[in-house]
């Protein structure tokens, strides 16, 4: 962020300069001095600020479809949103969350990797409360989970995966799929500790229950599609697609068109004066042969040859031939 000064502050530094307290050589030697800006080498920058805005803009649409999914399962208030979406190691990830907690190690083609979705353990006995028949308070003291919790809990999230689906659609079509429930961090080790990782944090409310959700992607999970994740490439996608239902009924609506369909039997050049003199029973000489096609054109491009007939004593025409695109006219 550029520091605006203040006037007092303008003021001060002009009569600083003005009394001599400050060189305005030694200034601008300070200006043209070469800036260093020190890198951390085990927090490497692999996303971008374009990448973190498009990553933002899609969890966004996830923290409302998973809004609206816990809302339906659970039958109470949950109230999700996007807190921070930052690019860290990934050790350092797992040693800023509980050491007891709830990790789904997901996969999700054709990614290639596994991914993690970390739900405190206050919002996930919040869950498991509410699932059981509870009001959605969490226990005093959070202990390890039974058999039945745990496949309560993997079937619940396995579900909101696809949620996570839906709103990767307009970059990717991805389908996850839940691998393993862990509960310590120690035991999961997706990637190596130096790996920069993308880190998700969704603030959780159900009920009175506050606590957060965090997503972890690594760096070399979506590698592969870094390309997608520009925001110009975003809108472009975004623009582009159409729902299925859209664009049958567009289709239909096309089809409903009328166009003029016109058959040309041939064309002759005459005055002003023998067009003003013409009667019944005149003949006016065609530039066609009698056995030639007609021209058959929609609207005014030729499309087809015709032959002149009759059916069911009104006046036809038979196509006999097809213009296909790029081809001359027909006798033109």
């Amino acid at each position: 962020m550029v520091d605006v000064l203040s006037q007092n502050e303008i003021d001060a530094l002009l009569t600083a300069l003005s009394s001599g307290e400050m060189d305005a050589e030694e200034l601008k030697k300070e200006e043209t001095e070469k800036k260093i800006r020190v890198y951390d080498f085990k927090r490497a920058v692999r996303f971008s600020k374009d990448h973190i805005r498009s990553l933002t803009r899609i969890h966004e649409n996830f923290a409302r479809y998973l809004t609206t999914f816990f809302s339906a399962q659970l039958r109470t208030f949950v109230q999700i949103h996007v807190v921070q979406v930052e690019q860290l190691p990934y050790d350092e990830f797992i040693r800023s969350i509980p050491k007891m907690t709830i990790l789904n190690i997901f996969e999700a083609e054709p990614l290639e990797g596994r991914m993690v979705l970390e739900v405190h353990p206050n919002i996930a006995f919040a869950m498991l409360d509410r699932l059981l028949g509870g009001t959605g308070t969490t226990p005093n003291k959070v202990g390890a989970l039974t058999e039945i919790e745990t496949i309560v809990l993997e079937r619940i999230f396995n579900r909101a995966f696809g949620t996570l689906q839906e709103a990767w659609k307009t970059v990717l079509d991805i389908a996850p799929r839940m691998e393993a429930l862990e509960t310590n961090p120690q035991f999961m080790q997706i990637v190596s500790p130096n790996e920069t990782i993308a880190l998700i944090s969704l603030s959780t409310k159900i009920g009175d229950t506050t606590g957060m959700i965090n997503l972890c992607i690594p760096h070399v999970v979506i590698e592969p599609i870094m390309s997608k994740l520009s925001v110009h490439h975003w809108f472009v996608s975004q623009k582009k697609s159409r729902a299925p239902e859209e664009v049958e009924a567009l289709e239909k609506r096309v089809q409903k068109a009328k166009l003029p369909i016109i058959a040309e039997l041939g064309n002759s050049t005459i005055s002003v004066h023998e067009f003003l003199n013409l009667s019944a029973g005149d003949v006016i000489k065609l530039n066609k042969p009698v056995g030639d096609g007609l021209d058959i054109r929609i609207g005014e491009k030729l499309k087809f040859i015709g032959a002149p007939g009759e059916v069911n004593n009104k006046m036809a025409v038979k196509i006999v031939d097809v213009i296909a695109e790029g081809e001359d006219e027909y006798d033109e």
